[in-house]
């Protein structure tokens, strides 16, 4: 399935869109919308996208198969600082420790923590990142049914995922993208 032309504010128009990481690589995310209105940093988006096949390919490994990309990545973003995104996981095996200590076995970083005091500055940067963008400048999270603090026009608070569908600048609804196999 492929993906639709950004809208007027230069979103991806609302909905779940799946893509193999080589659909990905091959998208208008990676090599610009036509007509792109500024330089498009292709390089850079398939820099990021190979290291997100890096943490999607680990995830895989431990049984995570929900696996959703959002951000400025799938905005009209020349070049995006990173990519965000989510996973779907089980709560105990969360809390217990269990999906980070099998995913920090197979990653030879050691990345996998969501900790606040495993965030580090960088330069240039506002706030601490987690270890993982340190490295591959991508930032998975784990969602286990958690509300965001994010809440609708009725005033009730969404789950996790909500965050992810809306835009930082005017809170518009955006696309996602699932990484499927």
């Amino acid at each position: 399935m492929g993906l639709p032309p950004f809208d007027a504010y230069g979103l991806l128009p609302p909905g779940d869109y799946s893509l193999t990481l080589p659909e990905l690589k091959q998208s208008m995310l990676v090599n610009g919308p036509a007509p792109a209105h500024e330089p498009w940093d292709a390089p850079w988006r398939a820099h990021l996208v190979d290291n997100l096949g890096v943490l999607v390919q680990e995830l895989w490994t431990v049984g995570m198969t929900e696996i959703f990309i959002d951000g400025s990545f799938v905005e009209d973003k020349a070049h995006p600082n990173d990519i965000d995104g989510y996973f779907a996981c089980d709560l105990m095996s969360l809390a217990s420790g269990e999906l980070q200590r099998q995913l920090n076995v197979i990653n030879p970083h050691k990345i996998w923590t969501w900790e606040p005091q495993s965030r580090r500055p960088s330069r240039g940067y506002s706030k601490p990142q987690l270890p993982m963008w340190h490295v591959y400048r991508v930032e998975l999270y784990p969602h286990w049914g958690q509300l965001c603090g994010i809440r609708d026009d009725d005033g009730h608070e969404l789950e996790f995922p909500s965050a992810f569908r809306r835009s930082r600048q005017g809170g518009r609804a955006r696309g996602i993208v699932k990484i499927e196999r």
